[in-house]
């Protein structure tokens, strides 16, 4: 039987910036300090009429131009974040209406903060697997939220990656699959709050690094690999800095990571931030290298994946849009203009 794995994939994020640096400078702050503290220089802002749906709808119509599909042959679309723009109403039955998808599919909105996306990903694994479906499509989306003045204000930035499986045409075969998960209550938004809270001292060891490498080490041992398995790898990032500190600490050279460290010119994208990183390793890879898939989700877990890349992905390239072609398309934004974009300016 063919393979189960990525058939195309497909990001999109937004063109307006603002930089480290100028939200320092109305907090007062020091913004090289603080820059080269988080290792992320700006963050990607949504336009006024764009949000998580729209962000999900351009990034699924980038993933099925790569596939070569039709929208009809999806038979799910699950889109996660934890910024989606009703409470009750699903985003994925309007991308799927969007790109054509319906009515003879499955689709939901998943939630799991930041690896919610993920999460996606493991489902259509499994429909596509027990032969449900035939294709299917997980996307992680968020505009992530930052209260102004707070350190998370710095790396909320906005994006989606979209990620397409199935069997025919695949160009990176999934190898497994392992989860780590507890309740560990590091970042948190109750019903109503207009941002969300965080418990820092719970945000490195316990949370994201304990889970992070947890799940690493899950899948190694689970598929009987190492390390030195792998060519490229990419760990959530909610900063610059946690990603290249668990890589350290994991024994994976710093150079396998670095083509994924997205973060540091579009910001912390959430639900999308480990999927765009596994995008941009895609968009370089060759044949027969190795690809280590980490996310991590705030309350927590994590999810790890291994890919190996096929040779269809060479006949696929020329089909895709660039995730650096996104990063260099960029706009630049002073704090009012941020401000009014994400709707920080509350009129009465």
């Amino acid at each position: 039987m063919a393979a189960i794995g990525i058939v195309g994939y497909g990001v999109y994020i937004p063109r307006y910036r603002v930089t480290v640096d100028e939200i320092a400078r109305v907090w007062n702050d020091d913004g090289p300090i603080i820059s080269k503290g988080i290792n992320v220089t700006e963050k990607a802002v949504p336009d006024i009429d764009e949000d998580t749906t729209t962000i999900s709808v351009n990034a699924a119509r980038n993933a099925l131009n790569h596939a070569g599909i039709d929208p009809s042959a999806l038979g799910a679309i699950y889109v996660g974040s934890e910024s989606h723009p009703y409470a009750v109403k699903p985003t994925a039955v309007t991308v799927a209406e969007a790109v054509g998808a319906t009515p003879d599919l499955t689709s939901a909105d998943l939630e799991f903060a930041c690896k919610a996306g993920t999460a996606g990903m493991q489902m259509v694994a499994g429909l596509v697997k027990s032969d449900e479906i035939e294709y299917g499509c997980a996307i992680g989306t968020d505009c992530a939220q930052g209260r102004p003045g707070d350190a998370l204000e710095y790396t909320a930035g906005a994006g989606g990656c979209a990620v397409i499986m199935g069997r025919d045409k695949v160009i990176a075969e999934l190898e497994g699959m392992y989860s780590f998960t507890t309740d560990t209550p590091d970042f948190w938004r109750r019903e109503g709050a207009r941002y969300p809270s965080h418990a820092g001292r719970f945000t490195g060891a316990p949370s994201y690094f304990r889970h992070t490498e947890s799940a690493t080490l899950g899948l190694l041992d689970k598929l009987g690999l190492e390390v030195n398995d792998f060519d490229r790898v990419s760990f959530h990032q909610p900063n610059g800095r946690f990603p290249m500190s668990v890589a350290k600490k994991l024994g994976f050279p710093l150079e396998k990571l670095d083509d994924a460290l997205c973060v540091r010119k579009i910001g912390n994208t959430y639900s999308a931030a480990s999927m765009i990183g596994l995008a941009a390793q895609l968009d370089l890879a060759k044949p027969g290298e190795r690809i280590l898939l980490v996310s991590y989700g705030s309350g927590a877990g994590s999810d790890a994946f291994s890919f190996v890349v096929t040779d269809e992905i060479l006949e696929k390239r020329s089909q895709s849009r660039l995730v650096e072609d996104y990063i260099d398309k960029r706009v630049p934004l002073d704090y009012a203009l941020y401000s009014k974009h994400r709707g920080k300016i509350v009129m009465d």
